[in-house]
């Protein structure tokens, strides 16, 4: 990510949110990020302060944007959908198989460890270490939406649902704090000279997991938990 130094960074009138755009705009999801912005966890920060730490005037970012949606490389808007489908959506490429990619993660993470931990043991336990809790805190949290939350809000009980969402919204703070950490560890997924399939295999599978675990929140804390709050 470009380092632009001390730039007058115009305010945008009436920006919102990150997650306001990322929610309208599905197209600006690359573009968040490709800058860095972080849609999920982040979605409640204003624009303006999101894109002045990221060092990109709001106008540049927008017209990112706009060129994307030119190119037709979009998505659906899931905040205008009925809640039955965005609860199917989220349910059909977010959470299944899930519990069975984390498994595979935590066996690499071990495996790695095991066999190369001497090259950089504190590097390597400290990941593997992140991999368990991910899983540890990813799996009861997919059962209480499963069990409670999704159920509630296709039988119309929204005030139900809408009291169960901020202790969610809190374990998705803690996924995206382990997100962060395994980042810092891997060097953003950057794999060291001469790391063999299954340490490759391992950063792949984590990018992967960041990105999707991002937009799976995303379409939680600032679409389906925004709409629950209004709607209750």
């Amino acid at each position: 990510m470009a380092n632009h130094g001390h730039l007058n960074l115009h305010i945008h009138p009436a920006a919102g949110t990150v997650g306001d755009l990322a929610m309208r705009r599905p197209h600006a999801v690359k573009v968040l990020q490709r800058h860095g912005i972080d849609f999920c966890c982040g979605g409640g920060k204003p624009l303006d302060d999101a894109c002045a730490a990221a060092g990109v005037l709001v106008e540049v970012l927008l017209n990112e944007v706009t060129a994307v949606e030119n190119r037709g490389q979009g998505g659906q808007r899931w905040d205008t959908a009925p809640l039955a489908s965005l609860i199917d959506h989220i349910q059909a490429t977010h959470h299944d198989g899930l519990a069975q990619e984390l498994d595979r993660i935590v066996a690499m993470a071990e495996r790695v460890l095991t066999v190369h931990g001497h090259k950089d043991f504190d590097r390597l336990s400290g990941l593997y270490e992140v991999t368990l809790q991910l899983r540890a805190d990813l799996l009861p949290h997919l059962a209480a939406e499963e069990e409670n939350l999704f159920p509630a809000v296709r039988a119309g009980s929204l005030t139900k649902a809408e009291q169960a969402i901020a202790g969610m919204v809190a374990e998705h703070e803690a996924v995206g704090a382990l997100l962060a950490r395994a980042s810092e560890l891997t060097n953003h997924y950057t794999l060291p000279e001469g790391a063999c399939a299954t340490w490759r295999a391992l950063w792949h599978g984590l990018q992967e997991l960041d990105a999707d675990l991002r937009q799976h929140i995303h379409l939680e804390n600032n679409v389906l938990f925004a709409r629950l709050r209004t709607a209750a």
